[in-house]
């Protein structure tokens, strides 16, 4: 079963390096893993993208814990998360179909970003599923080249889970 992680740590030099060794000592291959700053200074996010059982999971956490500089492990379910990554991909494009590739990337809220005497640079920002699904409509045309970030992610506010906040402060 795959798993998102959502980390919290210092941002230190070293961190990233412990948190995927963690993962890689225990056999786990990390499909998608995004690290960047958050609104603190101090502090770095790492989002994890791991297949592997909910025991394997539950055991990986308490030792992610065990680490100096993590601060926070929350695992990011599906039905209460916005998950997002960023694809660019490059599509030969010959003239006249070229109108016709910027309409299907325009259904996914793909932009053009990048013009060349044969290709066309498409970026799209969308749920990991939606991003194959791109991709796979435009293989036909012809792909040179393709590369996605990794995955992030970060817990929807629901109507309940504001007003348990609102009771709390």
């Amino acid at each position: 079963m795959k798993h998102t992680l959502s980390v919290l740590v210092e941002n230190s030099p070293g961190v990233l390096s412990r948190v995927a060794g963690l993962f890689s000592r225990r056999g786990f291959n990390i499909e998608s893993l995004a690290v960047g700053p958050t609104e603190r200074e101090d502090q770095s996010r790492v989002t994890i993208r791991v297949d592997c059982s909910q025991h394997s999971l539950d055991q990986v956490t308490k030792q992610l814990y065990k680490l100096i500089n993590v601060l926070k492990v929350n695992e990011m379910r599906p039905e209460d998360t916005i998950e997002r990554e960023l694809m660019f991909i490059r599509v030969t494009a010959a003239p006249e179909v070229r109108s016709d590739l910027m309409r299907l990337a325009e259904v996914f809220g793909a932009r053009v970003a990048d013009v060349g005497p044969t290709s066309l640079l498409f970026e799209c920002v969308e749920h990991p599923d939606r991003l194959e699904a791109l991709e796979e409509l435009l293989r036909p045309y012809g792909i040179k080249e393709a590369s996605r970030t990794g995955r992030l992610a970060m817990r929807r506010t629901t109507p309940e889970r504001a007003r348990r906040r609102m009771q709390v402060a």
